[in-house]
């Protein structure tokens, strides 16, 4: 049975680098889940990867310190279980801030049973920064739950609504004006409610299932 671990690399920076790191990583039958470049800079480089192994970890350790250009290589623990999973909120400001009530009450209900739920928020207006914000969400690592929070939203944003719903991402939306509340999984009228039914919708310490609702606007 396979471990994800987490391993912190500091190294050099310049061409083949990454090559060299993932080359002892495919040695060691490791499956990389992640990969994240922390800087990069003439004077070297920070990498973080996350990485499922068949085998203990420090063959792997092992083989990426003996490399050259590896100033310093060590386990940390995944980001997975640091963050846990990930709820984001975007929209209005007014509104961003009180679904986050919501949500970080309620993740913090979870957090204290051993649940590792994270909360993030960005304030951002405009159709086009909306939707490009909304299909970025289905890219961030972790991302569980997105809930929209505003006063109108529509058009192109709606269009994002429906992929990232595609890809799996649960969509909660305010009561709001436009066609967005139509495209989501969940709508909610109040934001404070609203925050906490997405952590709810996620925790596995939840007895709360969206699929179960007969009904999708409360």
């Amino acid at each position: 049975m396979s471990e994800k671990v987490g391993v912190l690399i500091r190294a050099e920076s310049g061409p083949g680098v990454l090559h060299q790191l993932t080359g002892v990583i495919a040695e060691c039958q490791g499956n990389i889940a992640s990969v994240e470049i922390i800087e990069d800079l003439p004077t070297g480089s920070t990498l973080y990867f996350e990485v499922d192994l068949p085998k203990p970890p420090e063959a792997l350790i092992q083989g990426l310190r003996s490399l050259a250009v590896v100033r310093e290589a060590s386990l940390v623990n995944t980001l997975q279980k640091i963050y846990g999973k990930r709820v984001i909120i975007i929209g209005g400001g007014a509104q961003v801030g009180q679904v986050a009530i919501g949500a970080i009450s309620e993740a913090d209900r979870h957090n204290i049973r051993g649940e590792h739920i994270s909360v993030d928020t960005i304030p951002l207006v405009g159709e086009q920064a909306l939707a490009e914000a909304v299909r970025a969400v289905a890219r961030l690592p972790r991302a569980s739950a997105l809930v929209l929070a505003g006063s109108l939203m529509g058009g192109e944003i709606e269009n994002a609504v429906r992929q990232v719903r595609a890809q799996g991402l649960l969509v909660i939306s305010l009561n709001m004006a436009g066609s967005v509340p139509e495209a989501a999984d969940l709508v909610v009228t109040d934001p404070v409610q609203a925050g906490v039914m997405a952590v709810m919708a996620v925790a596995d310490t939840a007895k709360f299932t969206v699929a179960r609702l007969k009904r999708r606007s409360f």
